[in-house]
């Protein structure tokens, strides 16, 4: 007789159950679980989830397999035995019977082992397998599971809050023992820019300010939306948002960088007011110097975040496909402490900055003004005449160690551009974004701001817009419109708050300015009010001089004010703007839609009725060629926020 003969004869020899009190015994056990637990219907078998089989089945399916007889022999027949005991143990009556209470400890069974069945064991080895089978780990209930069944139900997580791992229960006091969501705290920090005021041109009929092509705003709206979040207010730059996109202006010709267009249309938004749309091209390079680049990367502990330094990595890695053999890459690296991970290293020598790249990892604090010092450093041993030098700043906004204050980073920033080399700002990751510095630095860096949360923006920023961002054809680039108050009786500048500039900086060649970079496309839009209107809001003063007369074919005069790459000196620009209304043209109405966009994203109240629907169908009658696809992403982004918002 063997085991198994064995095993069914003390079967055979126990006594015989009490079946009434055992189904009774059941019924009290399901009724007390599913009170206790919230148990619903089990889940829907599928192709990744099928039923599971019975635990009869199980059990002679691993009877089957010859060399796991003899283990699972005597665990097998120590379950069976404890069955049949628990079967004919006399119970209480069922009327008696209290819910069993919430017990502290709940067994779990040990991470599923390796298949044995190709294993061949001694009989050392298949002792110590069996007692590590036989044994279940205890887990408190306050500690969370390693794993769970997928149909146990859940409880969605609040919104803005960590979602939990934890099974929904109904009892008070298993819910009670379950760790409770935590409110994510962000971080993020945005320049606190009042929208433009409306302006009556009899009081102050000049409007002076920089431009701007930074594009790092219209990024984060765009992946705040595609969270199911509205972004915050803060964070909305119209300027920013409506210089995201390529336009095609009319290009420049002779020896000006750029060639300014001013055209006049009616508000969508408001048919007793005009929008004044200013659009500035740059010229393209043909042949551009060699490039001298120091990435300088934060490497902290916040940066651990798969949409930070493994995003950053994958972005720098797109960028050196698009250098040519005499430019030249250098990497510092900056948490506790700043250090050079790559020499300077021409850029046929790919492989070996990649390496550089793939070995980063993040961990430690944010040493940020040890990093921009060891990074200038870096790019002044690089730099040779007739060669761009430029740093490039990638990091989740946050410098905290080091040069703390804005204003210290800002005069070293701008102490430092006056050597030549420029510092441009990319952005990673949510949470710890510090926009408002990475707009000082940019700004005073002579540098571009952007944000990076795809690497299909990366692809744009850093592949497709390279010669853009990286070589500058004119330097410190300022506006100044002077309104006729004989034609216009009040007018808005929409977007360009962080960019205002006072009259008097416009002739001052030492107040620091925008940048238009090779290629780029500059716009800026005035709501004007004409005079004569009944959009208009404020009343004539009773002493004031009132609007000149004579002069009611100019609507303004625009001023453009630039210096060459490298001179002090300024040059002039000067054209006057027609009262004439010209037919809005694709680029134009699409700008327009941007803006308007923009403005509802801020909770603008000028803009009336005119709501999301109206921006959707405007720039979808705009759209052009959109051969990137960038525009028809902005109508999705446009139905996202008009679903989330309501309107």
């Amino acid at each position: 007789m063997d085991e198994l003969d064995k095993l069914r004869a003390a079967l055979r020899d126990a006594p015989a159950p009490n079946e009434a009190k055992k189904q009774a015994t059941l019924r009290e056990v399901e009724e007390n679980f599913a009170s206790l637990q919230g148990s619903g219907p089990a889940a829907r078998p599928t192709e990744t989830s099928p039923e599971r089989a019975g635990f009869l089945k199980g059990l002679g399916q691993m009877f089957t397999k010859p060399n796991l007889k003899p283990m699972m022999l005597a665990t097998s027949s120590l379950v069976i035995i404890g069955v049949g005991v628990v079967l004919v143990t006399e119970q209480p009556a069922p009327s008696t019977m209290q819910p069993a209470p919430v017990a502290e400890e709940i067994a779990m069974e040990p991470p599923a082992s390796p298949p044995v069945a190709d294993l061949e064991l001694d009989d050392d080895a298949t002792g110590r397998l069996m007692s590590r089978s036989s044994e279940a780990k205890r887990i408190p209930l306050d500690a969370a599971p390693a794993s769970e069944p997928a149909s146990v139900a859940r409880q969605p997580a609040p919104q803005g809050s960590v979602e939990s791992n934890q099974p929904v229960a109904n009892s008070g006091a298993f819910r009670d023992r379950l760790p409770q969501p935590q409110i994510a705290q962000s971080r993020d920090q945005f320049p606190d820019a009042t929208p433009n005021p409306l302006k009556v041109t009899s009081e102050e009929p000049v409007s002076t300010f920089s431009i701007d092509v930074d594009t790092a705003s219209y990024s984060w709206v765009r992946s705040s939306l595609s969270r199911g979040q509205m972004p915050d207010p803060q964070s909305v730059r119209v300027e920013e948002m409506v210089n995201y996109f390529p336009y095609a202006y009319p290009a420049p010709d002779g020896d000006v960088p750029f060639r300014p267009t001013v055209t006049l249309s009616e508000t969508p938004w408001n048919p007793d007011t005009q929008l004044m749309h200013i659009a500035i091209q740059g010229a393209q390079v043909t042949e551009r110097p060699p490039l001298n680049l120091v990435f300088l990367l934060d490497t902290s502990g916040s940066m651990q975040d798969a949409s930070k330094l493994p995003l950053l990595v994958q972005s720098f890695r797109l960028m050196l496909g698009q250098l040519r053999p005499e430019d030249e890459v250098a990497i510092v690296t900056y948490a506790g402490s700043a250090g050079t991970v790559l020499e300077p290293t021409k850029a046929t020598e790919r492989n070996k900055i990649e390496d550089a790249l793939r070995r980063l990892s993040a961990g430690g604090s944010t040493a940020g003004g040890e990093g921009l010092r060891a990074a200038y450093a870096l790019a002044d041993e690089m730099r040779r005449d007739g060669e761009v030098s430029r740093v490039l700043l990638a990091t989740d906004g946050d410098f905290n160690v080091g040069m703390q204050s804005d204003a210290e980073l800002k005069g070293f920033v701008a102490d430092k551009r006056k050597s030549g080399t420029h510092l441009s700002v990319l952005g990673f990751g949510r949470g710890n974004v510090n926009d408002a510095l990475m707009q000082t630095l940019a700004q005073n860096g002579n540098g571009q701001a952007a944000y990076i949360d795809t690497l299909a923006e990366a692809q744009k920023m850093l592949v497709d817009q390279l010669s853009g961002a990286m070589f500058t054809i004119a330097q410190d680039v300022k506006i100044q419109i002077e309104f006729n108050p004989a034609t216009v009786a009040e007018y808005r500048l929409i977007g360009y708050e962080t960019r205002a500039l006072r009259r008097e900086d416009f002739n001052n060649d030492r107040v620091d300015a925008g940048e238009i970079g090779a290629g780029h496309t500059v716009t800026a839009l005035y709501e004007v009010t004409p005079v004569g209107s009944p959009a208009v809001l404020t009343d004539p003063l009773r002493f004031g001089a009132g609007a000149e007369a004579g002069n009611t074919t100019d609507l303004a005069f625009l001023r453009l004010r630039y210096k060459e790459p490298g001179a002090s000196d300024s040059k002039l620009l000067e054209q006057v703007v027609s009262t004439q209304i010209a037919e809005t043209g694709t680029e134009a109405g699409f700008a327009t839609a941007i803006a308007g966009f923009g403005q509802l994203l801020r909770g603008n109240t000028a803009l009336g009725e005119w709501g999301y629907a109206d921006a959707i169908t405007l720039a979808n009658a705009n759209k052009g060629d959109d051969h990137f696809g960038y525009r028809a992403e902005a109508v999705q982004l446009m139905r996202l926020a008009q679903s989330l918002s309501g309107g």
